[in-house]
This record gives C-alpha cells, structure tokens and sequence, in this order.
C-alpha cells in the first residue's frame, strides 16, 4: 500500500482494515481476529489487556473460553503477520498483548504525526508547508475509520479518528484562507457543509470565502442555510461565531481577505534585485506590486468541480506528483484515457482544482477539443483562444500556427501555468499546445491511447471497483437509501457495470424520483434491448457518450465491432474477428486493435500462445448489438455466426483429436467449420485439455447460442464433443446441462442422429453417476436410431456402454455379448480407439472368470494401440486393469506399483475421475496385503477425492469400502454408511444399498 508521495504503508486502518504482505495484500480473516487487529492497531506500540479485547469482541456477554479464543486469535495472527510487508512483531506483554511497528507502518499513527507537525508549523508561521502536510495527511484516508469492522465499542474509537480527520479538515481550510487562498475553496466548502450539515466551522469558513471572494448574497444565503440546518435537525440556532459572522457582513464591517502570498513580483522587490537599495525598498510600499499583479491577467477557466467526485487517492497522488513534482527537467504532461463514460473529464478537473490552489497561481487554461465529434478544435483556433485569455489583444494574435506557438510559449516561459486539454483526438492535436517551461503542466484527456506523447505519464481509467461504485451511488442518492436497499444497490452497479457515467445517470434519476426503489430501477434496466433508454437522464445519455466514438470508426472497424457483439464468450480470442469477417490473415489481432485504441474494446490477457484476448465493456457491447439490429440484414448475421461457431466448433474436434490420437470414440454432424490461422490452432492446442479447459465457459455458452440461432446440427455435435473434458474433469452437471439444451434443439429440428447421438452421450453421462436403469434407457433409444439409420459408431457406443451396464450388475455373459457386437462394430467403422477401450474393459470380465491369459492379452492389444496413436488418457486406464490382473494374480507389490504409476499419470493430465478410481484400486490393494492402516487411508482419500468433484455415487462407494474395515469403530462406521445409504437408495443401487444397510444395522 503506498501512499501518494511517500512511504509504504503495512497497515491501513483508515477505512477497511488492510495488511500488506511481502507478495501482496494479506487476508485477516474476519470477525475476532480483524477485531483484535485493529485494536492493536489504534494503540500501536502499546498494551492492550486481554480484558479490553474481550470487551470489544463479546461487549456484555463474554462466554467463559472468552480468553483462550482471545489467545488462540493472537497467535493465528502471528502466523499471518510473519507475511507482512514490515518489520511487525506481535509480542505478549501482560495484562495483554503489543503490536511492535514503526509508526511510518499504520497510517493512523502517520496521519496523527503529520497533523501534529502541521499545527507546530502553522503556529510558526509557516502555513505553505503546514497546508502541504495536512493534505497528504488527509489523503491517507480511504473511507471512514475501519470501515466494515463490527464491534460497537471500537466503533467509538475510529469515530474519534473521524473527527479528527475533519479538524485536519477545518484546520488546513483556516490556514488557506489566512494565505488568501479563498476563491479557491469555494467548491470544497460547499461540498463539506453538504456532507456535513452541522459543523458551523465548516459553514463559518464557507461564507467568509463567498464573501472574500464578492459573492455577498451567497454568504448570506450560506447563513440562511445552516440556520435552517441547525433548527431542523437539533432544533438550536446557530452559535455566536456565526451570528457575528453575519453582523459583520450586513454591517459593512467584515474585515478584507489577506493578500496572496506574492510568487514572481516578490522577487523584483526583494533585496537582491538589481540595482536594488535596501534602505529604499524597506521604506516602498507594496501597493504598486500588489496593483500591478492585479491588472496582470490570470485565467481561471476551469469548469466547476463536482461535489460528489470518488477517486482512487493513490492515483491522484501519482497524477499530481506527474504535474507539480519537484526535479521536472521539462514540462509536466499527464494523460488520462479510458473509454466513453469512465469519468476522465470529471477526474481531470478535479486534480486541476486540487493543483490550482497551490501549484500554479498564474492560471489554468482550460478546453474543450472536441475530439470525438466531426469538427475537432484545431490547434490554430486553440492557440488564439488561449492567448486571449492570456491578455494577448486580438489584434496582435497572428494567423500562422507556427507563429502562435512561439508567442504562446514565449507568453508562458516565466509563468506556472496548467493547462488542460480536454477530449483530444489524438497527439497531433496536443503537440503544438504544450508550453515550452517547465514551470508549466499539461494535463490530456482522450479516448485515445496517446502513447506518442513524449514524457506524459499516463493513467488508464477503467470502470470503478464496487466499493467506488456503491460510494458514488450513496454520495448522489443519499447513503440511507443505499443502506437501506443494500442488495439492489450492488445489483445496479453491477448492471451498469461500474461505468461511472452509466452510475450518474442512474444515480441522477433516482435522486429526482425518491419515490423510486433502487430495485425498480435494476428491473428497468433489466431489459437489454431498452437499457440505453433508461441511462438517460437531462444532458446526460449514455448512448451519445458512445455514439461520438463509434462514428469516429472507419467502416470496417465499425462493423466488426457490430459482429462481435454477437459473440457471448466472457473473453474474445483474436480468431474470432477473422471468422466473423471471414478474413484468413495470420495475425487476427490487428482487426481488433483499431478497436482497442479508441477504447471500444479493452485487452483482457495473453493466452498461453501468445495471442491477445479482448473484452467488452456491457454497456458497450449492448450499443453494439443496437447498431448490429439496425445496419446488418438477418442473412450477413446468420453467416457470420456460422463462422463463428464453426471456429469453435473446428478447435475442439481438434482438441479431441490430440487427446485420443485421432477421431476416434465420437460422432460428428454435417455443419461447416471455420479454420482459425493455423499458428494460433497448433499453439492454443499445443496442450489440448488446458485449452478446453480455458475455454469451456465460452465452448459451453456456444452449445446454447448455437442451440437458439436454429443451428442444432453444430449444438449437438459440440456438446458431444466436449465430453473428452466433461469426463476427465468430472463436469458431470456441465455435461448434462449442455446436452440437454442440444436435445431440446434436436428434437425440434427433427434431427434423428442428433437426438440419438445426445441420448448415447447421456447414457454414459448416467452411466459414470451409477444410474444404471435411467442410462439403460437412454442407450436403447439411442441404439434404435442408429439401427435404423445404419450407423455403425453409433451403435458401437451404445452397445459398448451397455456391456459394461451388464457387467456392473454380474451378468457377464451378456456383457461379453454386447462387447463382441459392440467390437464388430467399432471394426465397421475403422474405429482403433473404440476397440482398445472394448479390448481393455471386457479383460475385466476374463479376468473375474479365471481367464488371466486371455485377459493379460487383450491388454497388451490395447496398449499396444495406445502406444501406436498416443493416447495417453487410454494406456492409463488399460494400465489400471494390467494392476487389477496383477491383484488376482497374487502380485500384490507389482500391482501396487502399477497403479502408482497410474494415479501419477491420472494427476499430471488433471483426470480427477481417474484419480479417484486409483485411490481406491490401492486401498483393495493394501486390503488384500492385511495392511488395513494403509488402505483406509486411500479409502479416505478416495472420499474426499470423489466428493469434492461432486461425484456422490464413487464416493459412497468408497464409504462403502472403508465401512467394512471399520466394523470395530461403529460410530465412525455410521457417520460413513448413513450419506452412503441415501446415495445408493437414490441412484437405484440396489447391491450395494442392500450390503450398506447391512453394515449400518450392524453398528
């Protein structure tokens, strides 16, 4: 955590709690613990008793292990605090506990060190400097003291810390208008008094700076107003301070502002001047200096500050130091870009106002570029309208651009002058206004990167973090009905997707309407195709923020952002701009980096291949698709949403076809492909389960988007598809949640061979939760379609997954049936893959029969068909049968090795089906060696390892299996059967439900 401009922070108590660790920030958990944290915190360096920490965690009912809890919370924070980034020790020193730390480590301890020097330097009379400490004190703050912290006595003291960050306040605020400072604090006072209507300094200082500034009838009407505060609320007129402050006003008698401090004329009188005689200087009075800074012209065009503004203090702090920092060999430039409505225009006034009180008396230019609308500003009629301003005479402005740029740095080479230049196209229109002094500071805003700015530096702004946003949201319409509605107040700021101009516009609506719920206003924007009619509110409307860049696009930039709307992926891959386009170039990414500049889409990370991946903004990518329905005929829609689900369609058959070797085990439809470029192919799938993996939010939504735009044929062969991860991950919701949207779109589609294909892939997906009848049921309507339609891997599949249903309920003579029909068929079709997985699960059967030479060779047919097209994920589950063999041979040391190498090949390639299956093949195998200490503890982790993956029905198996070794502990026995019982009674498992019942009677 760093501060603006100075040391690094460990500790932040000044709003939420925050601990930096060496590699980031540290979590402390919350409740007690945050608790005694920040107690210690408040009184760093110092006891605090045990007693008080019981106090501020139970207040009046402490249980009676009050202590020890206490105890055992102090010392977890050791542990975490061993992270932090600091020298931190948390010692026990009785009656309690110490937080040892340098005092620059907390900011409540730098901020109390800061106000404290501020106040010795102001008594001493040194306010410049005592007006500079208190700002980066005040900065410190983040939100209020310990924000979000729950005890009611420690509440007490973080509002004492409130309030003195308000003395800090009201204290920096007299000693700017003691320096004449006044028409400056104008905006900041009328901000304070509103956010705090009862401090009556706040107010006294507000009309002595309206009226030091000629604004007398707004002085009085600030008077009128705290008065009325003051009788509302607590039912008092105001005190004595302001009474008089208001005598004085009506009289005539309030004394004249001080004078500024004199920055460049104090010079020409001091005693060094040349030629200067002292004696005659000390007697010369400073009237004709004062008078002639006075006709000397100072511009003051910035547009006002708005109350409500919210900001990342530590990006101020960086902006501001970019601006007025000490050592500048050249003028500072700065420059804010974002896209449309992220607040830029709003930031850059704000930190222009925050520098214009201190950093640059000689003025501050202000204007509009106008850079995204048809006619620019160009840097001639810039130029002229700052030299005016300036005091330059029309008449003497000449007319070349060369020309008023030499008497415009000329005019600011002796100056501190900030100039802001506001929405720039880009950098030719800035060059030729940036003064030549370093005295002076530019400040850019701009839609556009601008990264040929020489020197600038530059802040991205993006949407608001949710804290921000709520803030904004509280600050516009009132914090009571923000807290009052805290759920639909996170709903909202989510719908407009923290855009801060989105947020105003809300905000702004319901602070015209109190009648309106926050809720009612998340149900009106709920609809999408109405959204950017309900973010309109007076001048302000999202949609003309957006349309100012969209219209700035070339055409076909303009388009594809149109097309890419149509995409629902979280993150965009760059192929997917050359698939709506049909565009075959290499590097795709360069269609989407026009897109990029002007901020209409943002680089959301680099894939392991190294291409880009982009993202759009919600409330962009809805103007988008307004545009798409209005300038795009339904057919150009269709064909390129083909393409672009023939991308994807195309990268995970070949995924598949790296994972098995070939296109094996799966059917596939008839609908087009699209070829991404073959670099980003060959990368991406370099490792083809990560990159499913990575992409299965995207590849999941496909199924359903190709599902509604009537393209059942790619649904159906998708969701397919995507069982080669489905199955290794354990996605077992996923798989059954895609394939049932594909089904419904199928069977609409009277698509026969889809439906089929959805219903055999279903039968599997029942199969492996040991929903044997419901998947029996399945892979026969399946099986009669294929029949019908002469489909030889369907049928194979079918009568694959059906034998090994016959062989799970013990009939293994039609179990081997099914598996010789189901070999012929996989012959019919060429299929090597679908024989060696027939080869290595009808070993089994042999091997329960006896057959232990029959068995041993249809596994080495199979992994010598593994070997031959390398399919790792086959040769891990044949070597896993070769282990069971091993078992029944009596090998028990091979056979546990074997499977070793198994689970090892099962974790290295994340199969954590296949894990969970190893585990417990190596408790059957230590359970056979008479070594029940050993396989309880892989039964016990075959649980965990089936549960976390949501696999209920393998882990009630393994219950099972650990149950039957526990017959001598009953209890713990019967917390592992009663899970294991509803499990089996609800998958129909009728076996194994009849042993667990069994058992559990037995306990």
């Amino acid at each position: 955590m760093d501060v603006p401009g100075g040391p690094r922070l460990t500790f932040r108590v000044l709003g939420p709690l925050q601990v930096q660790g060496t590699a980031g920030p540290l979590r402390v958990p919350p409740g007690r613990q945050e608790v005694i944290l920040a107690a210690l915190l408040l009184e760093t360096n110092r006891i605090v008793s045990t007693s008080q920490l019981v106090d501020l965690i139970w207040e009046d009912n402490p249980p009676e292990t009050a202590r020890t809890q206490v105890q055992i919370c102090v010392s977890r924070l050791r542990k975490l605090l061993v992270d932090a980034d600091g020298e931190v020790a948390l010692t026990t020193r009785p009656p309690g506990y110490v937080l040892h730390t340098g005092a620059g480590n907390v900011d409540a301890a730098l901020f109390t060190g800061l106000v404290r020097r501020a106040r010795s330097l102001g008594e001493g009379g040194d306010r410049e400097e005592a007006v500079r400490l208190l700002r980066s004190a005040v900065t410190l703050w983040q939100g209020d003291c310990l924000t979000g912290l729950d005890s009611g006595p420690l509440a007490n003291a973080a509002r004492q810390l409130n309030e003195e960050r308000l003395a800090a306040v009201e204290l920096r605020i007299r000693l700017e208008l003691e320096l004449g400072h006044h028409d400056r604090l104008v905006g900041e006072l009328q901000r304070l008094t509103h956010e705090h209507p009862l401090r009556e300094k706040l107010h006294g200082q507000l009309i002595q700076a309206l009226y030091w500034s000629g604004r007398q009838a707004e002085a009085l009407e600030a008077f009128r107003t705290a008065r009325r505060y003051l009788a509302e609320e607590l039912g008092l007129e105001p005190g004595r301070e302001l009474r008089d402050l208001e005598a004085a006003i009506l009289a005539g008698e309030l004394p004249p502002p001080p004078a500024p401090p004199l920055v460049r004329g104090a010079t020409a009188s001091g005693p060094e001047a040349p030629g200067g005689d002292p004696a005659a200087l000390d007697a010369a009075s400073p009237a004709p200096i004062a008078e002639s800074i006075r006709h000397e012209t100072v511009p003051h065009q910035l547009p006002a500050d708005i109350a409500d503004f919210v900001a990342d203090g530590q990006r101020l702090g960086t902006l501001e130091k970019a601006l007025s920092g000490d050592g500048r060999g050249t003028v500072g430039l700065a420059a804010i870009t974002g896209k449309p409505g992220t607040g830029k225009s709003t930031l850059a006034v704000h930190v222009a106002h925050a520098l214009a009180e201190t950093g640059f008396p000689d003025g501050q230019l202000y204007c509009d570029l106008r850079g995204t609308t048809a006619a620019p500003a160009t840097p001639v009629e810039v130029l002229g309208r700052f030299l005016r301003a300036l005091g330059i005479p029309g008449q003497l402005i000449p007319e070349s651009l060369d020309e008023r740029a030499e008497m415009y740095r000329t005019r600011l080479s002796t100056r501190r002058v900030l100039v802001v230049l506001d929405d720039a196209a880009g950098e030719g229109q800035v060059l030729p206004l940036l003064p030549g002094s370093r005295g002076c500071a530019v400040l850019v805003t701009s839609r556009a990167r601008l990264t040929a700015l020489p020197g600038a530096h530059r802040v991205e702004l993006d949407v608001l973090d949710e804290d921000r946003a709520l803030e904004l949201l509280a600050r516009i319409v009132g914090g009571d009905r923000v807290a009052g509605e805290a759920a639909a107040a996170e709903a909202l700021v989510r719908t407009v997707g923290r855009l801060p101009l989105a947020l105003r516009i809300v905000a702004a609506r319901l602070a015209a309407r109190p009648h309106w719920t926050l809720a009612s206003m998340v149900q009106r924007l709920a609809d999408e195709r109405h959204r950017l009619d309900e973010l309109a509110h007076g001048e302000m409307t999202m949609r003309a923020s957006l349309s100012l860049t969209y219209e700035g696009l070339a055409p076909e930039d303009g388009g594809l952002l149109r097309l890419l709307s149509m995409a629902q992926a979280p993150t965009l891959p760059s192929w997917l701009a050359g698939a709506l386009l049909d565009d075959h170039r290499p590097f795709p990414s360069d269609l989407m980096e026009p897109l990029v500049d002007v901020q209409m889409l943002d680089v959301a990370g680099v894939e392991p291949s190294g291409g880009f991946r982009y993202r759009f903004h919600e409330i962009i990518r809805v103007y988008a698709r307004e545009q798409l329905a209005a300038q795009h005929p339904p057919d150009v829609r269709r064909a390129a949403f083909a393409r672009m689900a023939g991308g994807w369609m195309h990268l995970a058959e070949e995924a598949h076809r790296k994972v098995y070797g070939g296109d094996f085990t799966v059917l596939h439809g008839t609908a087009p492909r699209w070829r991404p470029p073959s670099p980003y192919a060959d990368e991406a799938l370099a490792d083809p389960l990560a990159w499913l993996d990575a992409e299965q939010a995207a590849l999941c939504g496909m199924v359903g988007h190709a599902a509604e735009e009537g393209l059942h044929d790619l649904s159906w062969d998708l969701a397919t598809s995507l069982v080669t991860l489905f199955e290794v991950r354990g996605h077992y919701d996923l798989w059954e949640s895609t394939h049932l949207t594909a089904l419904a779109a199928v069977r609409k589609a009277g698509n026969l061979r889809g439906t089929a294909a959805i219903r055999a892939s279903l039968g599997s997906l029942y199969m492996s939760r040991n929903q044997y009848d419901t998947a029996r049921q399945s892979l026969n309507s399946a099986l009669d379609v294929f029949q019908a339609l002469d489909e030889p891997m369907g049928e194979a599949l079918c009568r694959r997954d059906m034998a090994l249903i016959a062989r799970t309920n013990g009939d293994d003579a039609a179990a081997l049936e099914l598996y010789r029909r189901s070999l012929a068929d996989f012959g019919r079709a060429d299929d090597v893959v679908g024989r060696a997985i027939v080869l290595t699960q009808s070993a089994h059967i042999r091997m329960r029969q006896g057959e232990i030479d029959l068995a041993q060779k249809q596994l080495d047919e199979a992994l010598d068909i593994y070997e031959g097209i390398g399919y790792a994920g086959g040769r891990a589950r044949t070597l896993r049968r070769v282990g069971q063999v091993l078992l029944e041979q009596g090998r028990n040391d091979l056979a546990v090795l074997t499977f070793t190498e198994v689970l090892e090949l099962c974790r290295d390639s994340g199969d954590v089906i296949g894990e969970g299956h190893l585990l417990r093949d190596l408790g059957h195998a230590f359970a056979m060696m008479g070594r029940p200490d050993r396989a309880r503890d892989f039964y016990d982790r075959a649980v965990s390892s089936r549960e976390q993956v949501m696999d209920f029905s393998g882990g009630a198996l393994a219950r099972l299996d650990l149950a039957r070794l526990l017959t001598d502990e009953p209890g713990r026995s019967r917390k592992l059967l009663v899970p294991a019982v509803e499990v089996f009674r609800e998958r129909r498992m009728t076996r194994e439900l009849a042993e667990a019942e069994r058992l559990l009677g037995a306990c």
